[in-house]
This record gives C-alpha cells, sequence and structure tokens, in this order.
C-alpha cells in the first residue's frame, strides 16, 4: 500500500461525506454568527469534523467493524443496531435524501424543472450513474478519489478564492443563540449534520478500499484508515471555514433562509449567469459522491452478513430502493426519517466514545450497558417530542435539572456519569474475579 492510495483513500473519504447538508450547514453559521464566528465554527469543527474522525477510528479499531462495536452491549443489539444504521442512514434516507437534494438544489439551479415527471426522469439517470460506479468496489477510490473529487475541490475552490476576492468583511452582530453561545450553538449544528452515523458506514468503505489497494495487516489498515481519516478531516475543515466565512462576509441587503439560498446568490454574484451552473453542479457532485458511498457500504455489509445474495445484487437493490423511496419528495424522506436518525444519533455516539476509551483504558460490558440505557431513554423522550407528543411538566423538570437539555443534548452527562458507574463495576467485577 502506497501514500498514494492512502491520499486517494482520504480523498474519497471527504467526498463521501461531502454531501449538500454538509454544503448548507456552515454558510447559515456564518451568515448568523457574524462577529462570533470564531467560536460558533469551532463548535461546529468538533461535531461536524472530529467526531466522524472518532467513528471511523473506531471502526477501524474493532474487530469486524460495526457489528463488534454494538455486540460489547448484546450480541443482538449489535446485529439490530447495525441494521438499523444501515437501513436509515443508507436505503432510507441517505441515498434518496441526496438523490433529492441534487435534484433540488443542483439541478433546478441550472433547469427550470418542476413536478414528479422531471423528479422520476433526474432519478433514473442519477441513480444510472449511481448504479455505474458503485458496481465494481475495487475501483471506488479510483472513481472517487482520483477524478470525482478533484473535480469537487476545483469547483469548490473557484467559489472560494473569487468570494475572498470579492467580498469584503464587514463587521455584523450575531444573531440568536449565536450571540448569546456561539460556541454551544456551533457544536449542536455540527451534530445535525449526522456525520457521526455515517461515518460507522463509511469506515467500512475506507478499510476495504485499503485491503483492495494492498494493505493486509491489522496494523497497516489502522494506520491507513488513520492518514485517510486525518485527510478527509483537515479537507473538511477547510471547506467548512472557508463556506461558513462566505456567509459571514456575504452581502445582506436580502435576507436568507437557508444555507442554499447563500451560496446560490453568492454563486449569482460572484459568477453572473453562470453561478447557478456552478452551484448546481457543485451540489450535484457531492450528492453524488456520497450516494455512491452509501450504496457500496450497505451492499458491503449485508454481502457480509448474508453473502449468498452477491454484492451486485445488493447494489441493485439499494439502487431501486433509493429510486422508489425519492420519488416521495424531499419534505416526506425527513418527516419520516428524522424520529429515527434522532433516536439512534445520540447512541451511537455514545457507542464510538465506549469504543476508543475501552481500546486505550480498558472497560466492559456493564460500562456500554448503563451508558447505552440511560442514553437511549432520553433519545427515545427526544423522538416523542419531535413526533409532537406534548410532555410539559416533565420537560420543565428536565430543563431546571439536566445540563444542555435545551439544546437536545440532554443525554450527554447522565450517560457520562452512567459510563464511569459502569466501568467502575466491571474494573470491581475483574478484581473478585483474580
Amino acid at each position: 500500500m502506497t501514500r498514494k492510495n492512502v491520499l486517494f483513500s482520504g480523498l474519497m473519504l471527504f467526498s463521501l461525506f461531502f454531501g449538500a447538508g454538509n454544503l448548507i450547514f456552515p454558510p447559515l453559521l456564518g451568515l448568523e454568527s457574524g462577529n462570533n464566528f470564531g467560536p460558533a465554527i469551532t463548535g461546529f469543527l468538533i461535531t461536524g469534523v472530529l467526531l466522524p474522525f472518532m467513528a471511523i477510528m473506531a471502526i477501524a479499531l474493532s474487530e469486524n467493524g460495526l457489528v463488534s462495536i454494538g455486540n460489547r452491549v448484546n450480541r443482538l443489539f449489535g446485529l439490530i443496531f447495525a441494521v438499523i444504521i444501515y437501513m436509515s442512514i443508507g436505503a432510507f434516507y441517505g441515498i434518496p435524501r441526496a438523490s433529492n437534494v441534487a435534484y433540488e438544489l443542483g439541478v433546478k439551479q441550472i433547469v427550470d424543472v418542476n413536478g414528479w415527471v422531471a423528479l422520476l426522469i433526474f432519478s433514473l439517470v442519477f441513480f444510472g450513474v449511481t448504479y455505474f460506479i458503485s458496481l465494481n468496489p475495487k475501483k471506488i477510490v479510483d472513481r472517487i478519489g482520483q477524478l470525482l473529487t478533484p473535480i469537487l475541490l476545483l469547483v469548490l475552490a473557484l467559489l472560494v478564492i473569487r468570494a475572498f476576492m470579492k467580498f469584503e468583511n464587514i463587521a455584523s452582530p450575531a444573531a440568536g443563540n449565536y450571540a448569546t453561545n456561539p460556541f454551544v450553538k456551533g457544536f449542536v449544528e455540527g451534530y445535525f449534520t449526522m456525520d457521526a452515523v455515517a461515518a460507522l458506514a463509511f469506515g467500512i468503505v475506507v478499510i476495504n478500499a485499503l485491503k483492495d489497494k494492498g494493505a493486509a495487516s491489522k496494523s497497516e489498515l489502522v494506520k491507513g484508515t488513520l492518514w485517510a481519516g486525518i485527510i478527509a478531516g483537515l479537507g473538511l475543515a477547510i471547506v467548512y471555514v472557508s463556506l461558513g466565512w462566505i456567509g459571514k462576509v456575504i452581502p445582506k441587503e436580502n435576507g436568507f433562509a437557508n444555507g442554499a439560498e447563500i451560496l446560490t446568490v453568492a454563486s449569482d454574484l460572484l459568477f453572473a449567469s453562470g453561478g447557478g451552473l456552478l452551484f448546481g453542479l457543485i451540489v450535484t457532485l457531492a450528492c453524488l459522491t456520497t450516494c455512491v458511498g452509501l450504496i457500496n457500504a450497505c451492499a458491503r455489509f449485508f454481502n457480509e452478513i448474508y453473502p449468498k445474495i452477491h454484492y451486485r445484487s445488493y447494489v441493485a437493490i439499494f439502487v431501486l430502493i433509493g429510486l422508489l423511496v425519492s420519488n416521495l419528495g424531499l419534505d416526506t424522506i425527513l418527516s419520516l426519517a428524522v424520529p429515527l436518525l434522532v433516536f439512534i444519533y445520540p447512541i451511537s455516539i455514545v457507542l464510538v466514545i465506549l469504543s476508543l476509551f475501552q481500546h486505550f483504558a480498558g472497560g466492559g460490558k456493564m460500562m456500554y450497558q448503563l451508558s447505552v440505557s440511560v442514553t437511549a431513554i432520553f433519545a427515545f423522550y427526544e423522538v416523542l417530542t419531535n413526533i409532537g407528543y406534548k410532555m410539559d411538566s416533565l420537560t420543565g423538570w428536565l430543563l431546571d435539572v439536566v445540563p444542555f437539555f435545551e439544546h437536545g443534548l440532554g443525554w450527554i452527562v447522565p450517560a457520562f456519569v452512567a459510563a464511569v458507574v459502569g466501568y467502575g463495576i466491571d474494573k470491581y467485577g475483574r478484581e473478585v474475579r483474580e
């Protein structure tokens, strides 16, 4: 395995992470944080870059990927949780969302189209290209890392460099929570990119890509994954800061509803009539690379747990599911998937952190079981509130008692306390047995 292979694996990982959601979050952060851009983007980078990197490394250090991490809670839990992760972040959410966002923010910026027929035609073309790229997993690095990622980076660089040259860095006051607690607000925005969950799926893509390029030993795979993660993380950090800066300095004569509007207007201001084409190309490439990565990850995972069905058949199955779900429309996809993601995301983060902790400091099942159980309770509460079930008296009590609860992060401190207690029980139990 050469340095060139590791470099292209890192570029591939960058492009897998960098979907449309990652493209439109930072500009809005820059716009709303204003003078508090520094602490806001720092918080965003912790949850939008560091957490996904930690998830990638947790997968690389485990013996059997995501399943083995979940097995530390319970064997049945490990399998069910892994299937839920791959189906939710992949087939039923991540893949169709990528297609829909490419259509809404990509194609419709270039061509004036509307209606279900236009969406269907675009979906057929989009998933046809995705299917072709995903068919041969050994060429994923070549097709994404060596071809699509450089094109994506070049187009992004044109936008960012032009913005640095033309826009003036005029100070503006922070808005909303960015004015009172910019770091926490940025932290929460990075949290909602959901990339830590996506990393649990992408980790196996990187590991298999490195194996295909000649990595044989465990240490070589871990080292290669570490450097690929660092390359991807640095790339994401640079792009996030640059896009956030565009949102911070863009002329604010007109209001902006979201990050997509900011980048659309920025593209028009910087490149006149070609702005819409440039932005549409960025979004479409970002969504395509993410979609390819998710289909590859899902097909590889299910091929490993049920190898009687060939990898290519799984690719076809997930492409077909993505195609069908995509045509339900973006609003329907989000309304169905968000409650599930709200539930699995905190549990995923806890499993990643505990897995890395155990690798260096030890630990046992009780640490996992207590911490995951407590996290699941808070996550289930968030699901209920997300679907409109009101518990005003309980909510008021939790707001007074649990730190960060108002930000949707009430699980953090209880999960930490439960992990400490579980770690103590595990350690005491080992000492008694010895």
